[in-house]
């Protein structure tokens, strides 16, 4: 585990570095062209480097350890990085909209246009690697501040992409408006990317469920499910980086000692720690005694204390497990 916290640590560092390169690239071409469309795809390499810092600072404070303060760690700092992230992009995005709208009647004069598709070209080529490198070990990881930075970055790169067609374009039919009819178009993908990082950051810190790893969660107690785990509801998941709290209610029969009880959680537990490859699950687990109403959907074979038939097994589905309900057939 400190292997992988080393590694996040290098790779944005690597993304800190690289972004600066690649800004002052950008920065010389729109230098030598003034062209606008070409400022507004230096400076969302301003926000790049900016958020890689952020992106820093969030993944040193998410890796450290739980304490009395903060008793769930800190991994909700993600959260805060790839909204900020977000909220910088918007701020970008929605400041070369405008700039694109007042320059549409008067375009700026172009120079040397043919050196500035150069240096876009390279500068969105480094960025589009660096993303996607980012994107693949954020997934690799866990890490949404890898993979925030990552898509913002790949994002980049798409805008660059736009910037050099509007470039070509202008350099062969010598119609400059398209310089800020360009920068409008990418002003409108730099905003659209700033909003999902931001309602991806309001989604993690509201504790929005996530129904993909619900899915996981539910896959893995649906395989693993043992006769004496009667019922499980009211399942809710927490994640805070690569921890993960997670609190249900379990029924068990009745008559069984609370050392019964107490194995029968600790096997759930190490079942789904094992089988869960996202990072560690903390249990909270609320147990319930069986009742009557029980019995229909027990799998435990050999019960003395059965009081109704067996009627079939209730399958487990995030639909069944998520409400606060004991299951039960109707009468």
């Amino acid at each position: 585990m400190k292997q992988v916290k080393n590694n996040d640590l290098f790779y944005i560092r690597l993304s800190f570095v690289l972004s600066t390169v690649i800004c002052a690239v950008k920065f010389v071409a729109w230098f030598i062209t003034g062209s606008l469309v070409i400022l507004s795809d230096a400076l969302e390499s301003i926000i790049n480097v900016v958020a890689a810092a952020f992106a820093w600072y969030s993944i040193y404070l998410s890796n450290k350890p739980k304490d009395t303060e903060h008793p769930y760690g800190h991994g909700k700092i993600e959260f805060f990085s790839i909204g900020f992230e977000g909220a910088m992009i918007l701020i970008a995005g929605f400041g070369i909209l405008i700039q694109a709208v007042l320059l549409f009647f008067n375009p700026p004069e172009l120079h040397s246009l043919s050196t500035g598709i150069w240096l876009t070209l390279a500068g969105g080529l480094a960025n589009f690697l660096l993303g996607y490198f980012l994107l693949q070990k954020g997934k690799l990881t866990n890490s949404l501040t890898l993979q925030g930075n990552g898509k913002h970055i790949l994002s980049d790169s798409y805008s660059s992409a736009g910037v050099l067609v509007a470039i070509v374009l202008i350099l062969f039919t010598g119609h400059q408006w398209i310089d800020p009819v360009a920068s409008a178009i990418a002003a409108a993908i730099i905003i659209y990317t700033g909003f999902k990082l931001m309602r991806k950051s309001v989604q993690g810190l509201m504790d929005e469920v996530d129904m993909k790893l619900v899915d996981e969660l539910v896959a893995i107690v649906k395989e693993q499910r043992q006769p004496n785990w009667i019922d499980m509801h009211n399942l809710r998941v927490q994640r805070y980086g690569n921890f993960y709290h997670v609190d249900c209610h379990v029924t068990m029969p009745y008559y069984f000692s609370l050392e019964e009880v107490h194995d029968e959680i600790t096997k759930l537990d190490r079942i789904l720690n094992a089988d869960f490859k996202k990072g560690s699950i903390e249990f909270f687990i609320h147990t319930d005694p069986c009742i009557e109403s029980s019995c229909t959907h027990c799998q435990l074979s050999e019960c003395n204390v059965r009081r109704q038939a067996f009627v079939k097994t209730i399958e487990w589905t995030k639909e069944n497990l998520l409400p606060n309900r004991k299951h039960s057939f109707p009468e």
